[in-house]
């Protein structure tokens, strides 16, 4: 399989309803972080501390803006894990559009809308950019089982092999934004240059496949599955 460079920048959104903590963003030392990490509770979580076991000391990420927002990507996994990674621990993933980035965003809300039962939903998002080094296997254009509307089986299973070989990540073609890619990166201490950018407010139908984004002076972006 080839492999490429990750886009440039690359997009990422996150739930307003977690705050931004600067948890890593300000310690100098890995005793510095151990000890916050601490006294804020972070490591009480079951689940945190093992994720952070699992995660090797020259790849946690601290002294530069926006490293808790790398951090957690990384020790918050969803609990069933998501298309590269399994629940063990997370990955950063992110658009190469921030098209892209909403309309994945977008297909989650969809359906945490219908599991609720609702017929519309909303959720703010912070927008995030980010420079993402090294090289990354591309599976774009191929691998169908990898990109199943359906399952994460197969991707994880083959994600969490690359992370295991010391790959830098995946890229792939979007399955909720036709003709959208993203990446999935597997090294925090490669995801460098992390900005916040602007809020967006991502409403959704489950009777309809458009996603709608708005900034707070309006609407920025509409997307359809893929």
């Amino acid at each position: 399989m080839m492999h490429a460079p990750a886009p440039q920048p690359s997009h990422r959104l996150i739930p307003s309803r977690f705050p931004p903590i600067g948890l890593f963003d300000t310690v100098a030392t890995m005793a510095d972080a151990e000890a916050v990490m601490e006294l804020a509770g972070w490591t009480n979580d079951r689940l945190v501390r093992q994720r952070l076991a699992r995660l090797p000391q020259n790849e946690w990420v601290f002294g530069r803006a926006n490293s808790s927002i790398v951090m957690a990507a990384f020790l918050h996994a969803a609990p069933g894990g998501s298309r590269f990674n399994g629940p063990d621990l997370g990955a950063w993933y992110a658009g190469a559009t921030l098209t892209t980035a909403v309309a994945e965003v977008g297909h989650h809300l969809r359906r945490e809308a219908l599991a609720r039962g609702l017929e519309t939903t909303k959720r703010v998002y912070r927008s995030y950019t980010a420079r993402l080094e090294g090289s990354y296997r591309d599976i774009r254009g191929s691998e169908p089982q990898l990109h199943a509307a359906d399952s994460y089986d197969a991707g994880q299973a083959f994600g969490e092999g690359l992370r295991a070989a010391g790959e830098d990540g995946v890229l792939y073609d979007s399955v909720r934004h036709r003709g959208g890619s993203n990446v999935c990166a597997y090294r925090p201490s490669k995801v460098l240059d992390v900005v916040q950018a602007e809020h967006l407010e991502v409403s959704v139908n489950v009777g309809d496949k458009r996603i709608e984004a708005t900034r707070l002076d309006g609407v920025i972006s509409s997307a359809g599955a893929g």
